[in-house]
């Protein structure tokens, strides 16, 4: 609904526009002299709806991409990637046939599903493409995380149709990381790359286990003696690691602008030449996977690999626990044939 001034010279140049029932629902429009009475007439008319208990409760006509719009005004937008995810909502919602959300089903979800698994349904870009069960997997939650929060805030009147639905079990992720031979080989392809700072930041990765784009973004206010302070992280909360000196030296600038050029492209071309036998999708994360192994396997203690990775779930840092020296070395001298031999 809206009052606009059309500006096209007529005596009523102020326009009503609402729709009572919802987006698509009847729509109701009218031409007034002046604003005040533009929106006196919405007022009304909007109120009227409210206010006639008699026709019992009123129809709620709203659709998925209405609930995905709410849902990013009153709480998507304050989300670090927030726009990705309404990007995301959106083409569900869209790919769902948009259906009056009170019609929504946990059979129309499985059917979806389906048909994306079997590459029915057209991509973003608008190509009939397969997904893995990962990628549905992520849609399941980020379309449950809505309809949970929309509920929390009243918005959502009905019992959540993914609540009962089960996610794909997945195999455990191969999570691969340089050995000493390989960073070498990184770190001297990139000393020489015609972006400059390629080599600074891949050493920050390596050094405190940041993610390339906190490292790519970093900024001289994030900078105190031999400390780097990681903000807007994924986990919403900062975190400070310390430095070498050698390394806060060579990555100090009086400034407290960005230190880096944006060179993810480049990364990632130059991995895929020095490394292309990487698990696809493992690029970006390398490095934070290559500190966090070479911690564990050098004694770190687990806590404090959760605190330096800002992880807010220990059982993501367990994922590095195998690689301690002594992990289920039990397993050596207290199985049945031990004492056999």
């Amino acid at each position: 609904m809206a009052v606009r001034n059309l500006k096209d010279g007529s005596k009523k140049p102020w326009l009503c526009e609402c729709y009572p029932s919802g987006r698509n629902g009847k729509r109701i429009r009218k031409r007034f002299t002046t604003k005040a009475e533009a929106n006196q007439f919405e007022h009304f008319t909007m109120q009227q709806v409210k206010d006639a208990p008699w026709l019992g409760e009123k129809v709620d006509n709203r659709r998925l991409l209405d609930m995905v719009d709410i849902w990013h005004r009153t709480h998507g937008f304050s989300l670090a990637q927030g726009k990705y995810t309404l990007n995301r909502l959106n083409f569900i919602a869209e790919s769902l046939g948009n259906p009056l959300a009170a019609q929504f089903s946990a059979k129309m979800w499985t059917n979806y599903r389906e048909q994306r698994i079997a590459g029915l349904v057209k991509n973003a870009k608008g190509k009939f493409v397969a997904v893995k069960t990962s990628t549905i997997n992520h849609d399941q939650a980020v379309f449950n995380a809505m309809i949970e929060e929309l509920i929390r805030t009243g918005e959502w009147r009905w019992d959540n149709p993914l609540g009962k639905v089960r996610s794909f079990k997945q195999h455990e992720t191969e999570m691969a990381f340089l050995t000493d031979e390989q960073i070498t080989a990184v770190l001297a392809a990139a000393k020489v790359h015609s972006n400059a700072s390629l080599y600074p930041i891949i050493k920050v990765c390596l050094a405190t286990g940041a993610r390339f784009k906190e490292a790519e973004q970093l900024r001289g206010a994030q900078l105190s003696r031999n400390k780097i302070t990681f903000s807007k992280t994924k986990g919403k909360k900062n975190r400070t690691i310390p430095i070498s000196p050698a390394l806060y030296d060579e990555i100090y600038q009086p400034t407290s602008g960005r230190l880096f050029k944006n060179c993810y492209n480049s990364m990632w071309r130059m991995i895929d030449d020095l490394i292309p036998d990487l698990p696809e999708g493992q690029a970006t994360h390398v490095f934070r996977h290559t500190f966090a192994s070479h911690f564990m396997m050098k004694g770190g203690n687990i806590v404090v690999l959760q605190r330096i990775l800002g992880h807010t779930d220990i059982k993501h840092t367990m994922r590095y626990a195998h690689f301690a020296p002594d992990h289920l070395e039990d397993a050596i001298t207290k199985n049945p044939i031990s004492h056999l031999f």
